[in-house]
């Protein structure tokens, strides 16, 4: 059986939904529905559909993905375990922690991606090489 991520690293995130006949709402409040106060967030909208985003892992950055509108594929990577994650439904994120690369594609056409994040926009928090970010991981272990 393929080993499985650690669900401290990255797993779903369902969130709240008041539903009645005008419609849906979902809330997020942080150190509530993400395990992270929530510093940043940001939104990736007129994603071309044979884009790739992503490519990239973080030092110490967490994130929750969400697909707000349409769909999309995040693949995941913990530097020797891959997983791969179709996000298509707005109460539902992907909780990614750091040190894991993620990459995104096959976007629908009028997909909308939030993205929560942790802490402010920082370059230096980002390996943006794969093989990087593997010395990176071998060095934690």
């Amino acid at each position: 059986m393929p080993r499985q991520l650690d669900p401290a690293v990255v797993r779903l995130v369902d969130l709240p939904v008041i539903s009645d006949p005008r419609g849906d709402l979902t809330f997020i409040e942080g150190d509530r529905h993400t395990p992270f106060h929530i510093r940043r967030v940001y939104y990736l909208y007129n994603v071309p559909v044979d884009a790739e985003r992503g490519g990239h892992a973080h030092k110490d950055l967490e994130q929750v993905i969400f697909a707000l509108s349409g769909s999309f594929r995040v693949k995941v990577d913990d530097g020797s375990t891959t997983a791969t994650y179709w996000l298509r439904n707005p109460r539902q994120g992907l909780y990614v922690n750091r040190l894991i690369w993620r990459e995104m594609d096959c976007f629908s056409q009028g997909a909308v991606c939030m993205v929560l994040a942790s802490k402010p926009y920082d370059e230096q928090d980002y390996y943006r090489d794969y093989s990087t970010f593997q010395n990176a991981v071998r060095e934690k272990l």
